[in-house]
């Protein structure tokens, strides 16, 4: 069974800087795509970025060229590097894996979230 394990997260200063990791153990399908969403209490989990297997990338509105996310060699790995991080990117931060590419649905599988806080 495969599972998804974030880490990266925690408490950065507005302007600055945080690398988000995200491996999958076991065996995942060459074809699966991954991605990062964030949700913040109250409200609903929304894609922050998703990159297909074959390296196609998709970016929410609200990233603006903060964000950059990147698959690893081993394609079962996925980053999300984050610069010029605002207050309102503070969220609990979840991996994603899916054969779909239909990045607007919340589908496939789930990590256990890691905790993005960004505060003076």
């Amino acid at each position: 069974q495969v599972q998804l394990v974030e880490s990266g997260g925690g408490l950065v200063q507005p302007g600055g800087s945080l690398r988000l990791s995200c491996a999958a153990s076991g065996s995942i399908y060459s074809n699966d795509n991954m991605g990062w969403y964030r949700q913040v209490p109250g409200k609903q989990r929304e894609l922050v970025a998703g990159v297909s297997t074959g390296g196609s990338t998709n970016y929410a509105d609200f990233v603006e060229g903060r964000f950059t996310i990147l698959r690893g060699n081993a394609k079962n790995t996925v980053y999300l590097q984050m610069n010029s991080l605002k207050p309102e990117d503070t969220a609990v931060y979840y991996c994603n894996l899916r054969r779909d590419t239909s990045w607007s649905y919340l589908g496939g599988l789930w990590g256990q979230g890691t905790q993005v806080t960004v505060s003076s």
